[in-house]
């Protein structure tokens, strides 16, 4: 991964060694992620769950449908998020699905925004795609406010689009394209 790092965080690929780091990232985060997130079974809360997690984004980075990213901060290497390219379509597509979120503690000091900056960067720069979307939740704010920095362009509501905690909630789609990064 090139230019994977800035002076706040960097991005490195997850790997197992990883998995017992983000499951304390998850578990210390539970309360604060779940009205963001699907309802999991137990199994995913576990070192194995995650390793299970990590491996869908294993392998060849032509060949694999997903991409996870840790995100680390710089000056301590702390693991603090998650970031992930999933559902990468080849062919005329070329497309990938930005899915992305950071620990409490962390939140409102840029980190998530750089973080996704690197992430777009990798996606168009390293995989060669043409397009990233992402959904995020009306009552999301900080998310919605990640993708505005970053120059992503709304698409329009998503009715029931995703089941979060739950609930089938609507989703704002938005989207970047490598014309409007460039």
């Amino acid at each position: 991964m090139q230019n994977n790092r800035n002076e706040k965080v960097y991005l490195q690929h997850l790997h197992i060694e990883h998995a017992q780091a983000l499951l304390d990232l998850r578990l210390h985060n539970h309360e604060y992620l779940q009205p963001f997130e699907p309802i999991r079974d137990a199994s995913y809360f576990t070192v194995e769950g995650q390793e299970k997690d990590i491996q869908t984004g294993l392998g060849d980075k032509d060949l694999i449908s997903s991409q996870l990213f840790g995100i680390f901060l710089t000056d301590s290497n702390e693991l603090v998020g998650r970031a992930a390219l999933t559902g990468i379509a080849r062919g005329p597509f070329q497309n990938a699905n930005l899915g992305y979120f950071i620990g409490q503690d962390q939140q409102g000091r840029g980190y998530m925004t750089e973080a996704v900056r690197l992430c777009v960067q990798y996606a168009f720069e390293e995989l060669d795609l043409h397009r990233v979307q992402a959904g995020v939740m009306p009552k999301n704010t900080p998310s919605l406010r990640v993708l505005e920095k970053v120059g992503f362009r709304s698409e329009g509501l998503a009715k029931r689009y995703l089941r979060i905690n739950g609930v089938w909630e609507d989703h704002q789609l938005f989207a970047i394209t490598r014309e409007d990064w460039e």
